[in-house]
This record gives C-alpha cells, sequence and structure tokens, in this order.
C-alpha cells in the first residue's frame, strides 16, 4: 500500500472498523473512504454498485457485519444470516468489478465447528457441526471465505481472508441485552460496585474458555497482513492463549474494585465450552499481539467508567 492509495474502510463506526482506521492514520494513510450506513445500506446492491464506480477505492477493508452475543444471534436469526451475506456479497463483488487491487475480509473464530480439537487450526473450518447459536451467522462468514477464495481462484483477485478471536476495546458495545461477554461483565460489575450491590450473576457456568485480543492489536495485525499476507484459506488472529469466563469475572472485578460475590446461573447457556485459536500462522508471518489482557482491560475500562 502506498500513502496516496484510496483504502475504503466499510464498517468504519464499528469497533474492528474504527481500530482499523486509528491504526491506518498513525502510518500516514489518509486517503481513507467511508460511508455511514444512512449514507450508504451495504444491503443494497445498486447503492453498493455506484459507491465502488464513483469512489474506485484501491483497498478495502471488509469490517461490516451484523453482529452480537449468544442472545442476539439465536434471537435474530434470520437477520444475522441474511444482513451478513448480503454486505459481503455487495462488498466483495463490487470490488472485483471495479479492480480493487487487495481486499481484506473479517470474519469471526465462530466460524469453526463447536466441538473442533483445540487450539483451533485453520484447516478445521467445515470439519464439524456449528455451535447451534450463532449458525446463521457463522454461516454467512464461511461464505465470506470461500467467496474471497473463489474470486481469487476465478478472477486472480487478491483477497484474504482473517478470523479474529474475541475481540474487545474502544468503541465495545456495552448494552447487557447484546453485548458480549468481557464488556457485558466490565458494565455488570460497575453498575454492583456503584449501586453496592452484594453480587454480580454470571451467565453460565463459569467453566468455559475464551481467548481475548485487544481490537488495537487486531487493527495493528490486519495493517501488517495487508501489506504481507497474499495467499487463499484464512488466518487466524488471536493471542493463543485463554482463560476460563470465571477467572475472566474475577480478573474484572479486581480491576473495577467490586467488592461483593460472583454467583453463576448455570441455567443459561455456556455457549462453545472452549475457543483458543492455533496462531502459529500468523506467528510465521512475523507478527505477535503486544497487549496483555490485564492491561487491556484495565485501560477500557479507565476510558468507559465514567460514560456507563
Amino acid at each position: 500500500m502506498n500513502k496516496t492509495d484510496k483504502i475504503y474502510v466499510a464498517g468504519h463506526r464499528g469497533m474492528v472498523g474504527s481500530a482499523i482506521v486509528r491504526i491506518l492514520q498513525q502510518n500516514g494513510f489518509n486517503n481513507i473512504v467511508f460511508r455511514t450506513s444512512k449514507e450508504l445500506d451495504l444491503k443494497n446492491q445498486q447503492a453498493v454498485a455506484d459507491f465502488f464506480a464513483n469512489e474506485k477505492p484501491d483497498y478495502v477493508f471488509l469490517a461490516a457485519a451484523k453482529v452480537g452475543g449468544i442472545v442476539a444471534n439465536n434471537t435474530y436469526r434470520a437477520q444475522f444470516i441474511y444482513e451478513n451475506l448480503m454486505i459481503q456479497n455487495n462488498i466483495i463483488h463490487h470490488s472485483y468489478l471495479n479492480n480493487v487491487k487487495k481486499l481484506m475480509f473479517l470474519g469471526s473464530s465462530c466460524i469453526y465447528p463447536k466441538l473442533a480439537p483445540q487450539p483451533m487450526k485453520e484447516e478445521y473450518l467445515l470439519t464439524g457441526l456449528l455451535e447451534p447459536t450463532n449458525e446463521p451467522y457463522a454461516i454467512a462468514k464461511i461464505a465470506g471465505i470461500k467467496m474471497c477464495d473463489a474470486y481469487r481462484a476465478q478472477y486472480g483477485c487478491n483477497f484474504i481472508s482473517v478470523m479474529p478471536t474475541n475481540l474487545y476495546g474502544p468503541n465495545d458495545n456495552y448494552d447487557l441485552n447484546n453485548s458480549h461477554v468481557l464488556p457485558a461483565l466490565i458494565r455488570k460489575f460497575h453498575t454492583a460496585k456503584k449501586e453496592n450491590l452484594q453480587s454480580v450473576e454470571i451467565w453460565g457456568t463459569g467453566s468455559p474458555m475464551r481467548e481475548f485480543l485487544h481490537v488495537n492489536d487486531l487493527a495493528d495485525a490486519c495493517f501488517y497482513l495487508m501489506q504481507n499476507y497474499n495467499e487463499p484459506g484464512l488466518v487466524n488472529i488471536g493471542v493463543g492463549e485463554d482463560i476460563t469466563i470465571k477467572n475472566l469475572a474475577l480478573l474484572v472485578k479486581k480491576i473495577v474494585g467490586f467488592e461483593g460475590e460472583l454467583k453463576f446461573d448455570a441455567t443459561k447457556p455456556d455457549g462453545t465450552p472452549r475457543k483458543l485459536m492455533d496462531v502459529s500462522k500468523l506467528h510465521s508471518f512475523g507478527w505477535k499481539h503486544k497487549i496483555n489482557l490485564e492491561e487491556g482491560i484495565a485501560s477500557v475500562y479507565e476510558e468507559v467508567k465514567d460514560k456507563l
């Protein structure tokens, strides 16, 4: 990428897209084009066609998606598969039609089978059944990976796919009804501390294991791979270490300074038992995460505590 190249970041207002914009600008890439969802409905094929024909971006980061936690994924199943397929189909196809030099498609670790061996290697894709609660979202993301590979094979497009692990950081969603586990815990413990509650209820048994990557690290990896990775298939982006939900809750409790106790509601779903990325492929390309979990959560909490 050259500093003068025009770069389109789809989903620039989201946690991932905004982090990608920050890393681009920090590195002197300022010819960035974006549209809000009000300005451009990415589900509308004609609107996307017109946008690409007018703007002619050189590089595309496809970070736009409909996302949510277990409840949202399971409740809005039709919306999750329809909206994500429409967004990515339109952007990938019109990137091809308008000779985009390179596109990066961002997926999610939920593409892997529910009971995939751990840690999850890239080649485990499509080797087993998906976690039922987020299957529609996962199928859309799998379709995106395969679409990038198909356009590469048939048309010679340099379209690549990366699969981030669980993310947290600036611009995260703290709505308890549809947020992911880490921001939900931060919000719960902060509220409990503020209201002097005796305990905090945690969904599930606390035994599932999860991996967490700061979104600034993800953006750094995306920026690096956009310049150094040009192959079919996908690359996992993660830290290669995980933590139980119980220990995560204890860590957030400590950072927030909540003095009460934890109560686990085992009637609520745990989701996938373990989701740890194998990041040896990523490391082989010369990139490794920099922000450890405790300092990452502490910096996020410092930033949002007055707004919660």
